[in-house]
């Protein structure tokens, strides 16, 4: 199975699509699977912005027909009725195969998504035709009853969409990432599952974001990793 990580910069507005559809039309016939970050149709710090900028479904109907391809992961600002959601779209085969609608929205220091969107309730699992697959939005991962419903759903693959903010710097490296790590690692042996971990880069409105997108085994071993700040593709074989 070939994955592309599309550790991408996402500007702060709808013109995300063209730029992921010209990045998938370039790998969609060397990879089985390409990743993009949280909110990679849209950009994170949207505010008030949402009510313009979120997403129908229906406006996505060209990632639809690429999926023929490739099967595609992208984080987007969801129109949902009268709610809008920070979600993850599984596109595969031509139908949009699964959705997750983000839990645990941050609300303090720099983040205040549960202002702006409304929460999931569920973490839940999917096949594919590369095996069963559960899909997390970026602060999911960080709760532990998140680890149990995994446990219970025991996917091969767990996808992050993550949006992660550079905070915590030493001599020793970058504090958050450290974190990040332990997590991703302690979820891949609690559930002997593959994670996919795509972290975008970029600035916006003073955030700064690392990316150092990885791959990691189930036995908690980061097989592969992209470099910090570096807006990258690349393709992996797992």
């Amino acid at each position: 199975m070939k994955v592309t990580l599309a550790q991408i910069s996402p500007k702060l507005n709808r013109s995300n699509l063209n730029d992921i559809i010209l990045i998938i039309e370039k790998f969609k016939d060397n990879s089985d699977l390409i990743v993009f970050p949280e909110l990679s149709l849209n950009g994170y710090m949207l505010q008030d912005k949402l009510y313009e900028d979120a997403w129908d479904i229906d406006d996505l109907d060209e990632l639809k027909k690429l999926s023929f391809k490739i099967d595609i992961v992208v984080g987007v600002a969801l129109r949902d009725k009268n709610n809008f959601r920070n979600a993850a779209l599984y596109f595969s085969q031509g139908i949009l195969l699964s959705k997750h609608y983000k839990v645990h929205l941050p609300n303090y220091g720099m983040f205040e998504e549960a202002r702006y969107f409304e929460a999931g309730d569920v973490f839940e699992s999917f096949t594919c035709s590369y095996g069963k697959v559960s899909m997390l939005v970026c602060e999911d991962l960080w709760h532990i009853s998140a680890h149990e419903d995994l446990i219970n759903e025991n996917p091969d693959y767990i996808i992050a969409l993550v949006a992660s903010p550079a905070r915590g710097f030493s001599d020793s490296g970058l504090e958050i990432e450290d974190k990040w790590v332990d997590i991703i690692k302690r979820v891949a042996l609690k559930c002997s599952a593959k994670i996919i971990f795509v972290n975008r880069v970029g600035f916006e409105d003073g955030l700064g974001f690392w990316g150092g997108s990885c791959i990691v085994d189930k036995d908690s071993n980061i097989q592969y990793k992209l470099p910090h700040y570096e807006k990258i593709v690349k393709t992996f074989e797992i």
